[in-house]
């Protein structure tokens, strides 16, 4: 019998925040303060579609125990700004759907670059 309760090991987690030509400044000033105010890792501002991700974007990368206090913080400040978290653990395309959270609308990921495989911290 398997177990499906069994809850694999969240090595960290990622943060996209979406934005557009009009909204750069207001997304890099969010990403900026997260990364200041909680030590997270900014990665660059993505000004076209990278990866997955259907529209520009800015990755935060964290580790689990940042998570109760930037996800409220980011709900708080995102101002309209769309923002995709999913965990890293054992399989990329599960983090990336079924595991993952939205604020703001859903957007549709490019799920053919991703494997069932474990997913990068970086």
């Amino acid at each position: 019998m398997t177990d499906n309760w069994a809850t694999p090991t969240i090595r960290g987690y990622h943060a996209h925040v979406y934005f557009a030509q009009d909204t750069v400044a207001q997304a890099r000033a969010l990403c900026e303060a997260a990364a200041r105010r909680f030590g997270v890792a900014m990665g660059r501002m993505h000004e076209r579609p990278v990866g997955p991700h259907p529209d520009w974007s800015c990755q935060l990368a964290f580790k689990p125990a940042v998570f109760a206090d930037l996800i409220p913080w980011l709900a708080l400040h995102r101002a309209g700004l769309v923002v995709f978290v999913h965990p890293i653990s054992d399989n990329e395309l599960l983090d990336h759907t079924d595991r993952a959270i939205w604020m703001g609308a859903v957007r549709p990921l490019d799920l053919s670059v991703l494997s069932a495989g474990p997913g990068k911290l970086d």
